[in-house]
């Protein structure tokens, strides 16, 4: 037994379980603190109420199929459509209401816990660990979600001051790309709104198709590979919120418009818009700002600060890259969906261009960190880790103290923004090439002597 806890990978497997562990439970005493629930009660509630995430509890669990068999897989989704058929009937039968949350939901979170006693009482060895870190894999995607929530819950009771104007001003070198967006997305109507809409709200279903591509053959060799696709989600959305700490935005929609224009229609928060909000002006998408000295502006206590860097264009850009692997019609679909995603972040008024390009090179640094974990750290590595922490770092500096000089001189400020992330991603593309097993030609027999 004591030989089990001396290999390195166990031990860094406690060690990242014990801290995951802490960090939800931290969490839970912040939330607590402004009347709220935090992750772990919020997920806790979902085993009886109806859920808020349905379709993410529903995505969990077919990320923790990938350690079954087939018929394993099937027992699995019969057992859960069969709980939530149950939990249907009873709140039927006793009236009770599901305003708020989805019909469905709770019958694969049962069988998500219900296979992790599966592993703890009827597994050993290998398989119990497998099966265990298929559980895991699946509770995690959950537990991600409401760990953003509540992280968007702090943000926006700690950080009573945001930087919008600043970013404001810097994204003049690029052309406010959020009013020119919104303006083409208005124009298209209900039809394109509502299009972008379903692309935007539903990024976490793309994710685990290609996750569930990446991670088809665990079945079959008994292990996880190296690196996957929701290796680097779960990192984002960790770290990602830890960014929003330090440069708290709200978004030109809220910062420069009544935060109620799309509000009829996407339901991105379980909140409706705050009538506390103190935007500058009620300028977006028709006027863009003006170019001023920006300050420091006070804002309400609901809404999220979760602009710098956009995370949704992170996690469309991870699709994105870990779809090129796959085939023709999956690696469409990546692409559709970033480009998608990229046109609703501007065009719903949610982010502004700085928050875009931050978020790219954030994305490719931390998966430039996780493939070097993986792979091994070499000098292109740690070369193109470094790169990339240092022009997101560039872009937050120069975002907050020399904007006023970039919305002045946007034909030098804008194309040096654009080549500092391109520079980060021609670095990923040549150090991923490099990491590509190279595959040798076959050697041909030497002619033998009097035979020619």
């Amino acid at each position: 037994m004591f030989s089990v806890w001396r290999q390195p990978r166990i031990r860094l497997w406690v060690v990242a379980g014990v801290t995951t562990l802490g960090f939800l439970i931290a969490l839970e005493i912040a939330a607590r603190r402004y009347g709220l629930p935090g992750p772990i009660a919020s997920q806790a509630r979902e085993l009886i109420f109806p859920p808020k995430s349905g379709f993410l509890l529903y995505a969990g669990m077919a990320l923790m199929m990938v350690v079954l068999t087939w018929r394993q897989r099937f027992i699995a989704a019969a057992a859960a459509i069969g709980i939530d058929v149950a939990f249907l009937v009873v709140r039927w039968a006793v009236g009770a209401e599901t305003t708020g949350g989805h019909p469905f939901g709770n019958g694969a979170l049962w069988v998500l816990l219900g296979y992790a006693v599966i592993a703890v009482t009827r597994r050993t060895g290998r398989e119990r660990v497998l099966l265990l870190k298929g559980v895991g894999l699946g509770l995690l995607l959950v537990a991600g979600r409401k760990t953003g929530d509540t992280w968007l819950l702090i943000t926006s009771k700690t950080r009573p001051a945001v930087l919008d104007q600043y970013v404001a001003t810097a994204d003049h070198a690029l052309g406010n790309p959020s009013w020119l967006m919104g303006r083409i997305v208005t124009a298209t109507g209900p039809i394109g709104f509502n299009f972008l809409d379903i692309v935007y709200g539903q990024l976490a279903v793309a994710a685990v198709a290609v996750a569930l591509y990446q991670l088809r053959n665990v079945a079959v060799e008994r292990r996880f590979p190296g690196h996957h696709l929701v290796r680097t989600f779960l990192v984002i959305g960790l770290l990602g919120p830890a960014i929003y700490m330090i440069f708290p935005v709200v978004g030109p929609i809220f910062a420069y418009g009544t935060g109620a224009e799309h509000w009829a229609t996407v339901s991105l928060w379980s909140e409706t818009p705050s009538s506390e909000q103190w935007a500058v002006a009620n300028l977006w998408p028709e006027t863009p700002p003006p170019i001023n000295t920006p300050h420091h502006m006070p804002f309400d206590g609901i809404t999220p600060r979760n602009c710098m860097p956009s995370l949704h264009t992170a996690w469309a850009t991870a699709i994105f890259i870990h779809s090129r692997t796959g085939p023709r019609l999956l690696r469409f679909a990546g692409t559709f969906w970033l480009m998608a995603t990229l046109c609703a972040t501007l065009g719903f008024g949610y982010h502004y261009g700085a928050d875009l390009i931050a978020g790219v090179v954030f994305t490719l640094t931390i998966e430039a960190a996780l493939r070097s974990l993986d792979h091994g750290w070499d000098r292109s590595g740690i070369q193109l880790v470094a790169c990339g922490a240092t022009v997101f770092a560039a872009f937050l500096v120069s975002y907050r103290y020399l904007p006023l000089e970039m919305a002045k001189h946007p034909w030098v400020s804008g194309p040096l923004l654009m080549l500092a992330m391109t520079s980060v991603v021609y670095g990923y593309v040549r150090t991923d090439a490099l990491w590509k097993p190279r595959i040798a030609p076959a050697r041909q027999p030497e002619p033998q002597p009097g035979l020619v």
